[in-house]
């Protein structure tokens, strides 16, 4: 096509071939005005599409117009303009738009405006009703039915059933509350520290700050056992105690961190409890000058010798475990009642010498306040006398060896808090009452006569240890460690209780650590760690963790010192305790329905100041500590995130996200829309999502962390059947989305007929303002094969979309989305020759199927924007350029002109483009559309539609009615006839497309709008296969004629 820059051109009335008229309907009248702004016809010459066709792709300048060019793309103003825009406002306009009467108005910029705007009067253009609908006003629906258009898999989904292979095994020995939870409990708090630390602890803090201490242990022991048990009676548990209740509460994320590090505190709490009993064992060796090699040494080789014993005892079983706590707690109780007993048996001269002179009011009173010595202060005795209160989690950690543990944790634990804490209170009263602080041990230290005693309970009882002032004494409260064996009945029953107390701790934490560790491994939140998932004997005992945990509890053995191994251990405890409390709380605050626990004795505001205790008390007990057993929590909570193991236990935190949702969703309905925060939400009619995967990726490019994307199915056929179906392939295909990592919904829906289900979809799907906004369906590449109803249905779903007030996009690609067969072959495992030939096929398929998840190469979006529907046709392909696979791609803009404004209409462009902030690479302007296609493009057309033809005008009318009525849709000779023009530009776009946009990565091209009940369904569909036929992935877009894109700020 010549090109000639003349002025004189853009003068001559005849040279337009982009011509605009407007035309002015009443409804109300019979009679027709028509204003014509260029009285002559549509003027066309001869086309050329060599050189200057090639330089129609480029943006030309006339001679002094690039400074006027480029000061739009600065400014985004454009100068006036000789546009004649039409008021929409009082009667019904519609235009001659490449030489067609339509409405749809080209791309403009008035559109865009708000309104009162200074800049420029806003237009309105026609609405989508106006376009959609017949100028008369009977309209015709057609419905059908369709069978559903993807058949998807629908294998029912794979649910995950807790393994009850525990219960069922025939034999297995089941523990009641008092032997399984209230003797482990007692065991496990009773620890060396009641024997050997408590008096000293009395003797620092005195009797008042004594007693405070034990009472604000046991507030932190009683606030746990109180969310435990309200944890552990909201359904059934099972093995694997503090990981368990936490982590079927918090998630696995928390659940998977706190359960590992509660493991190793179990595993570390042996070696703790065993050192403790190896260092009572070194000191009767010294009294009897007996040692070994040194005091070190002996207690690694005696803790060896005792853990080896311990976990022979272990692995033979829980039953003998649990003979073997019953025995060691007889010996424990005894040993306290001998020394209740031992406060009241007449003291003699030598425990007189040493301190003990029983009940006396006057060491009651001397040593009911603090005399902190050594540095000492409340909170680092409270720090050492904390770990005795700790094990309260001896019952729940074997929740799985339970007779009824809904039951049995609440009361046995609980329990255990009282009586423990009532023998820790008596026993530290009754040595404070009976023994003073310091003594010397030397039966000669009476008081001289006439002595002054300076208040001193010692000295008024006749004994003067005044010389512990000023040097070390080895007796008393402060100084001796024996001081329960000294005040007992008999002796070496102390002995035997320390032994028990040490043992039966270490015992129920040898036994605590695999079964934790154990039910950890089960739920494969660490996958690294499924190998000691594994159990062995009636008793499913994790023989493999019980070996690891002896590894463990050897290593820390041979360290030797008790102040090192103590604070850690209480720390990792501690931190089980208040994620404990926290999920109880947070359980309760998120108000799930499932959160019924029928422990009623529990507040969660409690349970959130246990948590915040637990906390505090760990960097009171060592900070550093404290600060490791975070970092290790944090860093294990970020490693399982990060992993995502695909568990769901219906988890509070699952119940907090979704009330925020739920609560963002309603605030979300306060806000008013705006055109600035406008994204497509798209529902896509994608069947099952593996079978049309390249219809939800080119979706997902542009809603991917910026809008709604919902991949719809639709069953028909039995009601039943259907329903069955959906429900059990729901899970499976949200699943597969969710692996994909496409950031997509799935939702199906059970109805008589395609087009009926489509309808619910469009009108139901999405919530307050997270509703869809543009439905993205596939070409229909069968049409033609396809059976009435089929087609029927897929154009009424264009049509109902319209009517919705949905934009729509219909995407073409060559080899078509539906991989179904591919998917078939790649199940089947039968090999033949035809199935190699196939497979050849196949691989195209799955090719094409996979392209929109590769990075786009260097190359153009070439936008065809002819009709102006908001601006939706131009903001996906931009949303496409800011993603990283598309990036590389430049946006070319292709729309309608005139022959005499080629200049004129690329500056309008460039200034609207500009405003909107779209770069683009290139504007070209089509003067040609108009023009007739060739006779091999319009043959084929013709070809292809025959089979549709009515031809009633070659046949009597009789005839013709008849045919008429039998077979309503197909394409009368009148309706061809009476859109010949339109159907001419569809074929002419389609040779400017091959033209223009063959080398294209994507085309995007303003979808043409047939009249309901005026253009029949095959006619449609044949423009539509004509329009985007031999091209590269092409998507056809119609907005909703609302603006989604604006200028201002």
């Amino acid at each position: 096509m010549s090109m000639n820059n003349s002025p004189n051109v853009f003068l001559d009335p005849n040279a337009n071939r982009f011509q605009v008229n407007i035309i002015n309907e009443s409804h109300n009248s019979n009679e027709a005005s028509q204003e014509d702004v260029e009285s002559d016809p549509p003027h066309y010459e001869e086309t050329s599409f060599t050189e200057e066709a090639h330089n129609r792709l480029r943006i030309s300048y006339r001679p002094g117009k690039r400074e006027l060019y480029d000061n739009f793309l600065q400014n985004g103003e454009k100068p006036e303009a000789s546009l004649h825009p039409c008021d929409t406002h009082n009667k019904m306009y519609y235009l001659q738009t490449f030489g067609h009467n339509t409405m749809d108005p080209v791309p403009k910029i008035d559109y865009y405006r708000n309104t009162g705007s200074v800049s420029g009067n806003k237009l309105n253009r026609p609405s989508l009703l106006e376009i959609h609908e017949q100028l008369a006003k009977n309209i015709a629906v057609s419905t059908g039915s369709v069978e559903r258009v993807a058949n998807g898999e629908s294998t029912a989904g794979e649910e995950t059933a807790a393994s009850k292979e525990e219960e069922k095994k025939t034999g297995f020995v089941k523990f009641g509350w008092v032997k399984g939870v209230l003797v482990r409990c007692m065991l496990n708090i009773w620890g060396v520290m009641l024997f050997i630390r408590l008096s000293w602890i009395v003797g620092q803090a005195g009797i008042g700050l004594g007693v405070i201490i034990i009472l604000l242990a046991t507030m932190v022991t009683s606030i746990t056992g109180l969310s435990t048990s309200a944890i552990a009676t909201n359904g059934f548990v099972r093995g694997g105690g503090a990981y368990y209740l936490i982590s079927r509460s918090l998630g696995p994320e928390f659940g998977g961190s706190i359960g590992l590090i509660f493991a190793f505190a179990n595993a570390v709490a042996v070696a703790m409890y065993v050192v403790g009993f190896a260092e009572t064992v070194v000191e009767l060796l010294k009294e009897s000058d007996t040692i070994m090699v040194d005091e070190s040494n002996d207690i690694r080789i005696i803790g060896t010798i005792t853990v080896v014993c311990l976990l022979g005892i272990s692995v033979a079983g829980m039953e003998w475990e649990a003979k073997a706590q019953v025995i060691l707690l007889i010996v424990l109780l005894i040993a306290i009642a001998n020394f209740f007993i031992g406060t009241v048996i007449p003291t003699n001269n030598e425990k007189k010498a040493r301190g003990f002179f029983n009940y006396q009011a006057s060491i009651f009173a001397e040593n009911f306040g603090p005399d902190f010595r050594s540095g000492e202060g409340f909170f680092s005795v409270f720090a050492i006398f904390f770990p005795a209160a700790t094990g309260i989690l001896a019952g729940a950690n074997i929740s799985g060896d339970l007779k009824d543990p809904q039951g049995a944790i609440p009361k046995g634990t609980m329990l255990a808090i009282l009586i423990t804490t009532v023998a820790y209170i008596g026993v530290a009263v009754c040595a404070a009452s009976c023994v003073v602080r310091d003594a010397t041990g030397n039966v000669n230290d009476t008081v001289i006569p006439g002595m002054s005693c300076n208040g001193s309970s010692a000295c008024n009882l006749g004994y003067d240890f005044s010389r512990c002032r000023s040097q070390p004494c080895d007796y008393g409260l402060m100084n001796n460690f024996q001081v329960m064996s000294m005040v007992s009945g008999f002796g070496p029953l102390i002995t035997a209780g320390i032994f028990s107390a040490t043992l039966s701790s270490a015992l129920a934490s040898l036994v605590s650590a695999p079964k934790v560790f154990q039910a950890l491994c089960k739920d494969n939140v660490y996958k690294g760690l499924h190998f000691f998932a594994k159990g062995y004997g009636k008793n499913n005992e994790p023989i493999r963790g019980y070996v690891l945990t002896f590894v463990i509890a050897m290593a820390f053995i041979l360290i030797a010192q008790l102040n090192t191994i103590a604070p850690i251990i209480s720390n990792f405890f501690l931190a089980s305790y208040a994620l404990i409390n926290f999920s109880c709380f947070h359980a309760s605050y998120a108000k799930s329905p499932g959160w019924r626990p029928a422990f009623r004795y529990y507040n969660m505001w409690i349970s959130l100041f246990g948590a915040l205790l637990c906390c505090g008390v760990m960097f009171v007990i060592n900070w550093w500590a404290a600060l490791i057993t975070y970092v290790i929590e944090l860093f294990l909570y970020i490693y399982v995130t990060y992993k995502k193991p695909e568990v769901n236990w219906g988890s509070s935190t699952q119940a907090l996200c979704y009330i925020k949702a739920l609560d963002s969703a309603l605030a979300l309905t306060t806000v008013e829309d705006h055109v600035k925060n406008f994204r497509p939400q798209c529902i896509v009619l994608t069947g099952a999502p593996m079978i049309r995967p390249a219809l939800l990726d080119i979706t997902h490019s542009f809603t991917k962390n910026n809008g709604l994307c919902i991949c719809c199915e639709v069953y028909t056929g039995p009601r039943k059947l259907c329903v069955k179906e959906m429900n059990s392939g729901m899970a499976k295909k949200q699943a597969w989305l969710t692996k994909n990592k496409r950031k997509a919904f799935y939702a199906a829906v059970a109805a008589d007929s395609f087009r009926d289900g489509v309808k619910s979809l469009l009108q139901a799907s999405g919530l307050g303002r997270m509703k869809p906004n543009t439905l993205v369906i596939g070409f229909k590449k069968d049409w033609r094969n396809a059976a009435v109803t089929q087609v029927e249905n897929y154009v009424g779903v264009i049509h109902d979309a319209f009517d919705f007030e949905l934009g729509t996009i219909i995407v073409r690609i060559g080899q078509g989305f539906d991989i179904s067969q591919v998917l078939q072959v790649q199940e089947s495992t039968i090999n033949t020759v035809q199935s190699m030939h196939v497979g050849e096929f196949n691989q195209k398929l799955l090719e094409a199927s996979t392209q929109f998840k590769k990075k786009q190469g260097k190359g153009t979006i070439d936008i065809w924007w002819l009709f102006d529907d908001g601006g939706l046709t131009i903001l996906i392909p931009y949303i496409l350029t800011i993603r990283k696979k598309w990036k590389n791609c430049k946006l070319r803009i292709f729309t309608g002109g005139k022959v005499n404004r080629i200049e004129e209409e690329k500056l309008v462009m460039a200034s609207l483009l500009s405003k909107f902030r779209i770069k683009f690479a290139d504007i070209n302007i089509i003067c040609d559309i108009n023009m007739k296609p060739n006779k091999e493009s319009w043959k084929f057309f013709e070809e292809m539609i025959e089979p549709y033809r009515l031809r009633e005008s070659c046949k009597d009318i009789t005839t013709a009615e008849k045919l008429k009525r039998e077979t309503p849709w197909k394409i009368t000779d009148a309706e061809l006839e009476a859109f010949k023009e339109k159907s001419y530009r569809q074929v002419r776009l389609n040779e400017l497309l091959q033209e223009h946009s063959r080398a294209a990565n994507l085309i995007v091209l303003s979808l043409p709008v047939a009249r309901k009940g005026v253009v029949s369904d095959y006619l449609y569909m044949a423009w539509l296969e004509i329009l985007s036929k031999n091209l590269p992935p092409i998507l056809m877009v119609r907005g909703n004629h609302k603006n989604v894109l604006t200028f201002y700020s």
